[in-house]
């Protein structure tokens, strides 16, 4: 066998793995557009970017924190009570919507805060430190709400228009927070520090980087995002719902997953957290179109999260 085919080969592999998901994506868009005349109309595609939106910007707030080795399970607790933050604070309080805003997005940041403070300081493991922030902040949404939906201003709602009749603002936010991603992955300090840490902590410490800052920054991060995807989800639904984005926090992280990132850390990209979650989206949608029951929809979507960290597992394998 000849040298150029032994080196083509690793190079044929990474390419491969690199880009799967959208290899994946191509392939389901390619035979749901035969198994359904409509999925490939303009309305039905922009319906898709709509439904993705608040899971990939819940996915790319995980995407850090995924990178670095841990795990957030409040995200959608978080969306939903920044939510309830900005309608009450702008209706029964009188705050204009704009400093509403503000206070909505500190109040995901600062309990992205506390989820790092637990773990770094208190060392409590990722998985209960969220857990326990996923019970407080769904609480706190529904105490602040007497667990009713509170109207969102008039300006806010104004987020799940469209602009020119075609372009959905959740779509538009949506990329400006893969950029965002994007940005702080490949072209900051802390976006090379997550990827150190999630590689080998240890490793990482011993090089000098800040772990515990780090951390702080990663879970602030993930909460900010999730603030941002509540506002926008809110926004859809024209009001702030204390039971908003039930379930959303597994959706992200299935997209983190089926996008290429390794649960086991220093591994990820906002690109392909973006197309975990259209993934996700397009799968839905199709399986609509095609009239699937929602309860075989729920076993079809389990079995797609279970092959990608299956998958996963087996690469990390072939790799060490």
């Amino acid at each position: 066998m000849s040298t150029d085919v032994l080196t083509r080969r690793p190079a044929v592999r990474g390419l491969l793995a690199e880009n799967g998901p959208l290899a994946a994506l191509v392939a389901l868009a390619v035979v749901l557009s035969l198994l359904s005349g409509d999925f490939l109309s303009v309305t039905n595609l922009l319906n898709v970017g709509v439904q993705a939106a608040v899971t990939a910007i819940l996915a790319f707030g995980s995407t850090f924190v995924i990178i670095t080795g841990g795990i957030d399970l409040s995200v959608g607790a978080v969306a939903a009570l920044s939510a309830i933050v900005l309608a009450w604070t702008s209706t029964s309080a009188g705050v204009p919507w704009p400093v509403a805003t503000l206070v909505a997005l500190v109040a995901g940041l600062a309990c992205g805060l506390v989820n790092a403070a637990l773990i770094t300081y208190g060392k409590l493991p990722p998985f209960i430190a969220t857990l326990a922030m996923l019970g407080v902040a769904r609480g706190l949404a529904l105490v602040v709400s007497q667990g009713s939906p509170i109207a969102m201003p008039d300006a806010v709602s104004h987020l799940g228009d469209t602009i020119g009749g075609y372009l959905p603002v959740p779509v538009l936010v949506m990329i400006i927070m893969g950029v965002i991603t994007a940005v702080v992955l490949n072209r900051t300090y802390p976006g090379r520090a997550m990827y150190a840490i999630g590689g080998n902590e240890e490793a990482a410490r011993l090089s000098g980087i800040k772990v515990n800052r780090q951390k702080l920054i990663t879970y602030a991060l993930s909460g900010a995002f999730a603030a941002t995807a509540g506002v926008v989800l809110a926004s859809r639904l024209a009001s702030a719902q204390p039971q908003a984005a039930s379930g959303y926090e597994l959706d992200a992280i299935a997209a983190v997953v089926i996008g290429g990132a390794s649960l086991s850390g220093g591994k990820g990209r906002a690109l392909g957290t973006l197309v975990g979650a259209l993934i996700l989206a397009v799968l839905r949608n199709g399986l609509n179109l095609l009239s699937v029951s929602a309860f075989w929809q729920q076993v079809v979507i389990g079995v797609v999260i279970a092959l990608a960290v299956l998958i996963d597992t087996l690469r990390r394998r072939g790799s060490a």
